[in-house]
């Protein structure tokens, strides 16, 4: 007896929660198989061990172009090619642009995104340049590049594909999905960069979803979300957004003209989820933080040297305001708790490599020398 193989085949997270999804279920989905992506356990970080908190990392850098936005942008250009959209927008600092440039070429639709001068990390440039995108710096920051978008949408036929666009939220919405299938129950508490806020928006529409509560106590959907036949799970974590300090606005109570910080993809001083994030901060009992430059890089040495997971800096403001909200015990023994790591290592190669405590060695082509070289570093 064969069976068909395809029919277990994972197809993206469209299909994946595809009744849980506001797209027409018969219309052509757009698609690069996103999601599904790991939460793994860290093992081997002393302070979690010391204080008894179970930490777990939702590798989001795992996604077809390294970063979450492969989760909204699925939605996002599935609904524009849906409604007959032959061009696709955005403002990036880099990750957004990717992500957009990869979904237009395989729908075959343009894309155009706008980029802050001098202010991307390489590897997100190259892919929204190798991936067909019309890239245009603006000699501004991403919050000029914002603003000449939503002006720019109308007057030409382009659709924004920005997280104001409220499919894109839909998309990013199913990493909470993921997580309460895996762990049976959501964490008691989740953390997330916040650069944008949208991303934590997301992660609570879908929580608030999966306790089938979102026409109950979840205001960010004002009850036109589709939710869950029957309850998942009637537990919903704490929600708590860590931003680096040169780029806090929800720290400083307000908007930030120049924001700067070595995590490019959270340099961002105007959110657009600005009013649902703090929706979110209420309803779910979190809080903001702000994390340094140092403990940023050192959170991403930390993760890559003692798990063999590799983020990019703004994935690493997670769990850095993690550690520290453990270590002080205002994250308490006794806890799950779930860190997204936004986007992949490789995005930022130049940043790891200047921080690196692994150097390069250069030899001759001899044994001896490769075995003088192995034993002298074997600590």
């Amino acid at each position: 007896m064969t069976t068909n193989a395809t029919e277990n085949r994972y197809t993206g997270l469209i299909n994946n929660y595809i009744s849980r999804m506001p797209i027409d279920p018969n219309g052509r989905i757009i698609s690069l198989g996103e999601g599904n992506t790991p939460l793994i356990e860290c093992h081997n970080i002393e302070l979690l061990k010391k204080h008894d908190v179970r930490l777990l990392l939702k590798y989001e850098g795992l996604n077809p172009t390294g970063s979450f936005k492969d989760r909204g942008m699925t939605m996002a250009v599935t609904k524009a090619v849906q409604d007959g959209s032959r061009a696709i927008i955005c403002a990036s600092t880099g990750n957004t642009s990717a992500s957009a440039a990869a979904y237009a070429s395989r729908a075959g639709i343009a894309a155009f995104v706008l980029i802050p001068e001098g202010k991307i990390a390489m590897g997100k440039l190259a892919q929204a340049m190798i991936q067909g995108a019309v890239v245009i710096q603006v000699k501004g920051n991403f919050d000029d590049g914002m603003r000449l978008v939503k002006e720019v949408a109308t007057e030409a036929p382009v659709d924004i594909v920005n997280s104001i666009n409220p499919y894109r939220l839909q998309g990013q919405k199913t990493a909470a999905f993921e997580i309460v299938d895996e762990l049976g129950e959501a964490p008691d508490f989740h953390c997330l960069p916040v650069g944008n806020a949208g991303n934590i928006t997301a992660h609570w529409i879908g929580y608030s979803e999966y306790a089938n509560e979102c026409t109950q106590s979840c205001s960010l959907c004002s009850g036109n979300c589709q939710f869950l036949q029957g309850v998942k799970s009637a537990k919903r974590p704490k929600m708590i957004g860590y931003q680096a300090a040169g780029s806090a606005p929800f720290m400083r109570g307000d908007m930030v003209d120049a924001p700067e910080t070595i995590a490019t993809a959270i340099r961002i001083g105007h959110p657009q989820s600005w009013d649902n994030a703090w929706k979110v901060n209420k309803e779910s009992g979190g809080w903001f933080d702000e994390c340094s430059d140092d403990e940023i890089l050192a959170a991403q040495r930390l993760l890559a040297g003692s798990e063999g997971v590799f983020c990019e800096p703004a994935s690493a403001t997670s769990v850095a305001g993690a550690l520290r909200d453990i270590e002080s015990g205002k994250i308490p023994a006794g806890s799950t708790v779930v860190c997204t790591l936004t986007g992949h290592g490789l995005k930022d190669p130049d940043t790891a490599i200047k921080q690196a405590t692994s150097k390069l060695i250069t030899i001759d082509a001899k044994l001896a020398d490769v075995k003088d070289a192995i034993l002298s570093n074997m600590g």
